[in-house]
């Protein structure tokens, strides 16, 4: 519920509270196991706070305005969201059971929610703060994209092993991809021209062409010294320009760096333990990576391609989101 003062300012709030400044680079993380969300001052590069938060944190993302961060709860089955500027939840969103990842449409009016626990994607009017409908699903659902000309969503089910192609116009699903085992996360390129999608069992990245909806590639890995069933992909980042991509790889500990036109691995970067979802900062000089195991966020320095610093977080780091500019 909001408080008093929420209740009185309603939607209004949400249009009027002060956004950060851009040149903050405030990022959140949300841990897992702890319960918690993080703030990291980027230009201190140090916690500045730890938010409460409801049961099994995850999904974590900005409201396109930057003005609120929203939280997945798993064992809450709700979405929670924290005020940017007071740093303090101040409402809950209605989704399905155990919500796990979610995306935004371009205006950030409605929100899509992954529920693993009932493989339905939840719609959610952001204005309004209401529940539209779900979208019927494969099973556990959890990967959550949205096309560059906003007219596709995409969910990825980890045990149907499928893509899921959704008109936003009708919430009708229009395709189904099949992938590699157990997939997590789904990337559009910024022109639309490709898709990708993490397999963590498989091993691979799929490249799905958005138009034919037929798989047309894949990332593969392979790192000396390491048993292939320890390269597991989940998280995605790519560069704005959509000619490098990040790729995190679970327990191998690695960051892999690719060449998004050839689909070719041009470097691995070392960095905690069980590294899971990332974001850049919004000026592209800088990656964080969550890191699940070891409880830390590494920082990346995109354009020199290395590690330069670990955070401290809490328990379980699992997603980062990061202001929009």
């Amino acid at each position: 519920m909001w408080r008093r003062c929420y209740l009185l300012a309603g939607t209004a709030l949400w249009l009027a509270a002060a956004a950060p400044p851009a040149s903050a680079f405030i990022a959140y993380v949300s841990n897992e196991k702890g319960n918690t969300v993080s703030v990291i001052d980027t230009d201190k590069w140090a916690v500045t706070n730890t938010i409460k938060v409801g049961q099994r944190p995850r999904g974590i993302e900005f409201t396109r305005d930057g003005k609120f961060v929203m939280v997945a709860v798993g064992d809450d089955d709700t979405i929670q969201v924290i005020d940017a500027k007071t740093q303090a939840v101040v409402d809950t969103l209605p989704s399905g059971p155990d919500p796990e990842l979610f995306t935004q449409d371009a205006q950030g009016k409605v929100l899509y929610v992954a529920n693993e626990n009932d493989n339905t994607v939840t719609i959610i009017d952001l204005e309004k703060r209401a529940r539209l409908g779900d979208i019927q699903v494969g099973v556990e659902p959890e990967g959550m994209a949205i096309s560059p000309d906003g007219k596709i969503l995409i969910n990825t089910s980890e045990t149907t092993n499928m893509a899921h192609f959704i008109d936003t116009a009708t919430h009708q699903i229009v395709a189904n991809v099949l992938v590699d085992a157990r997939p997590r996360f789904a990337e559009f390129k910024r022109d639309g021209s490709e898709l990708w999608v993490s397999s963590e069992i498989g091993g691979t990245v799929s490249i799905i062409d958005p138009a034919k909806h037929a798989v047309t590639g894949k990332v593969t890995f392979e790192i000396p010294g390491l048993r292939r069933e320890a390269i597991q992909p989940v998280g995605i980042g790519m560069t704005k320009d959509g000619k490098t991509a990040f790729i995190a790889l679970g327990p191998a500990n690695r960051i892999a760096v690719v060449d998004a036109a050839s689909h070719k691995v041009t470097k691995y970067l070392l960095v905690g333990q069980r590294v899971w979802h990332m974001a850049f900062t919004p000026d592209e000089k800088y990656l964080l990576v969550t890191n699940g195991v070891s409880n830390d966020v590494s920082v990346i320095d995109v354009t020199a391609q290395k590690v330069i610093k670990t955070i401290q977080v809490g328990e379980l780091p699992w997603g980062i989101t990061m202001a929009p500019q």
